[in-house]
Order: structure tokens, then C-alpha cells, then sequence
């Protein structure tokens, strides 16, 4: 199989590893942070660059790439740790592309490419443990009119969005509606996220919604697919940035008139670093490529990949830590906030233990060892 990035690939990842590197600068993170978690003007410059249009056609006024032009892009995104919640973009289009009635594609799909609009989904409940399938919001129709109730937690930025993607039962069956956030009915609740970020609680009272479609359930394991593939991708820059800053300051640390990159220990253990950033960068693969399988074969490569994921996250992290001393946990010196970042990252979309769980529940009674 050939894992060469093609001509345009590698343009798309230079474009935007420029605008990390000239663009989004730890100040301006820090900035940003301070805040309050995002930055409008940075998802406006991310939309310039047309990447809020990656996994929306070009009839609908997106750039109509896939799945690895997405992670090619994630990958560099966390490189800068940026602070932009941009897979929810490639949820958003992603989903409403593939599910939506051609009246809310007509309204939204442009506006998403164009960065006019910022859609998220808010679909994590308290009861929920990660659970795609329990969800208490309800969802009433009167006539051809529907209107949303529930409550829905840690929701990127969601007292900054424009819309939300809401799942909601209709008569015990999960259905998908957009929700705009100016409705009636909607207040959120915002607040800042251990890595800097941003998340609200957002609460429907007889929110008037669209409906997207009435699988739910199978839009949501989609939109959550999507988000995990590019929470992996994403989650290789960051360690990939980690493992650099790291092997940076191993050279220029003394100790005993030596950097301490000299030291044998300390050189089996960066070793140890890298083969975990490289099983994680080939599951990441794994996981974009299985995008677009068969939901069955799809849901069961997203667990997989992100249990590894969450395994060489956690690894990476604490030997970042652990090497650099006491400087890695303060705010002033930038590998604390890759390590933040890693941690939240490993729980984003189900942390690794309930992937654990979901490989084994997806497994054969031979595990695919025998025939």
C-alpha cells in the first residue's frame, strides 16, 4: 500500500503548517486562552485558507477533498495546538452533506465552507458515559414544525457556534436535528477547558429544529467517527511537536557539563517516545482510510485506533513531563499545554477505556486470529 501524500496533499499541509507557524504563535494562543478559549478571527483566517470547506462538495461551494486531506490538516493543526474547534467543522460538513434534506444543505453547507457559520454537534449527556445510543433529549412535531428539549454538556464552544447538531428521541428512536443557537428556547451556559479551549452546557426548551434525518443514531456514529479520526490525526501533531520540543531541550540542558541528551537512559526513553508516536501515526492512518468503509467495519477501526491513540497520548505526555522537570508544569513554558492538550484529547470522543471496551465488544469469537 502507498502512504506517499500526493502534490496537493503536501501543498495543503505547507499551506497550513505556514499559518501555524506564521500565523498562530504561542502568544497569540496564550492570547486567546485568556480570552476566553476562542478566537473568531482565527477560524476566519482558517476559512480563507477553504479548509472549513474540505468535506463539502464544490456544488455547494466547498473544496470537496476526503478523509485524508482532513487528517493532513489536523495533523498540523495540532502541531500549534490551535485552539479552533475545526473538527467540528469536518463533523458538520461531513454529516450534513451526507444526511441533510437539500433545503438545510441549500441554507447551511455554504455558509460552513465559507466559515460564515460555525456548526457544532452537542450530543454528550450526563447519563451518557460516552454512550451513542442513550439520550434523553426529546424531540415533539407539530405539524410540519419540530421543536427540541434536553440538555446537552461540554459542547465546543457552545456559547459561540451559530447551530448545533442535536440527537433527540422521537417515540424511543434517536433522530438528528439542526438547532440554531439565536433560537427561542436556547441558553448556554460557557466556560473554559483544561487545554485552553472553550465548551458550554446547552439547554433546549422547546427549541424549534430542523430535522436532519430520522436515522439518527446511524448520523450520530457517523459524526463521531468523523470526529474521532480527526481527533487521532490531530493528537499526531501534538505529539509529534511534544517528542521535538523534548529532544530540543535534551540538547541544550547541562548537567555535569554535558547535555543531558548524552545520557543513555535518557536516550532509550526518547527511543521509547518515538515508537508510540509512530504506532499512533499509523492508526491514524488506519482510522482515515476507514472512514469511509461500512459502518460495522468503520466504528470498529475508530475504536481500535483510538485506544491506541490514548495509549501513546498518555506515554508521551508523562515522559515529556518527567524529562523536562518541573518547567513542564507551568504555564509560562509551552510543553505544559501540549500535555493538557494531550489529556483532554485522550478523553475527547470516549477516553481508552471505553474504546478498550468497544474493541472487545466488536470482536469475532475467533478475535480475527483464526480461521
Amino acid at each position: 500500500m502507498d502512504f506517499d501524500f500526493s502534490d496537493d496533499q503536501e501543498q495543503l499541509r505547507d499551506a497550513v503548517r505556514k499559518w501555524v507557524d506564521k500565523g498562530y504563535g504561542f502568544e497569540r494562543r496564550t492570547k486567546a486562552a485568556k480570552a476566553g478559549g476562542f478566537e473568531r478571527a482565527a477560524y476566519g483566517e482558517l476559512a480563507e485558507l477553504g479548509l472549513c470547506g474540505l468535506y463539502i462538495s464544490e456544488d455547494d461551494g466547498g473544496l470537496g477533498m476526503g478523509p485524508t486531506e482532513g487528517m493532513v490538516v489536523m495533523e498540523e493543526l495540532g502541531r500549534g495546538i490551535v485552539l479552533e474547534p475545526f473538527a467540528q467543522t469536518l463533523i458538520a460538513g461531513g454529516v450534513l452533506a451526507g444526511y441533510a434534506p437539500a433545503a438545510i444543505k441549500e441554507a447551511w453547507l455554504g455558509r460552513i465552507a465559507s466559515g460564515e457559520a460555525l456548526v457544532v454537534l452537542a450530543h454528550q449527556e450526563r447519563k451518557a458515559r460516552y454512550r451513542l445510543d442513550r439520550c434523553d433529549a426529546q424531540a415533539s412535531q407539530a405539524g410540519a414544525a419540530w421543536s427540541v428539549t434536553g440538555t446537552k454538556s461540554v459542547v465546543p464552544v457552545g456559547d459561540q457556534a451559530d447551530a448545533f447538531l442535536v440527537p433527540a428521541t422521537v417515540q424511543g428512536k434517536i433522530a438528528l436535528f439542526l438547532v440554531e443557537r439565536g433560537a427561542d428556547g436556547v441558553t448556554t451556559n460557557g466556560y473554559g477547558t483544561q487545554d485552553g479551549g472553550r465548551a458550554a452546557e446547552v439547554t433546549f426548551k422547546n427549541a424549534p429544529a430542523s430535522l436532519v434525518t430520522t436515522d439518527g443514531l446511524t448520523a450520530l456514529e457517523h459524526a463521531v467517527d468523523i470526529g474521532i479520526a480527526a481527533t487521532c490525526a490531530e493528537a499526531v501533531g501534538v505529539m509529534d511537536k511534544t517528542v521535538a520540543i523534548t529532544v530540543e531541550y535534551m540538547n541544550t540542558r547541562k548537567q555535569f557539563g554535558v547535555p543531558i541528551a548524552s545520557f543513555q537512559a535518557l536516550r532509550h526513553r526518547v527511543a521509547d517516545m518515538k515508537m508510540q508516536l509512530e504506532l499512533a501515526r499509523s492508526m491514524s492512518y488506519y482510522a482515515s482510510l476507514k472512514l469511509n468503509a461500512p459502518a460495522a467495519e468503520r466504528r470498529a477501526a475508530m475504536a481500535r485506533a483510538k485506544y491506541q491513540l490514548g495509549c501513546s497520548m498518555r506515554y508521551i505526555g508523562q515522559q515529556s513531563v518527567q524529562m523536562h522537570g518541573g518547567i513542564a508544569v507551568t504555564d509560562e513554558y509551552i510543553v505544559s499545554h501540549y500535555f493538557k492538550k494531550l489529556t483532554q484529547l485522550e478523553m475527547t470522543f470516549g477516553d481508552s477505556m471505553h474504546h478498550l471496551g468497544e474493541v472487545s465488544a466488536r470482536m469475532q469469537d475467533t478475535a480475527g486470529v483464526f480461521a
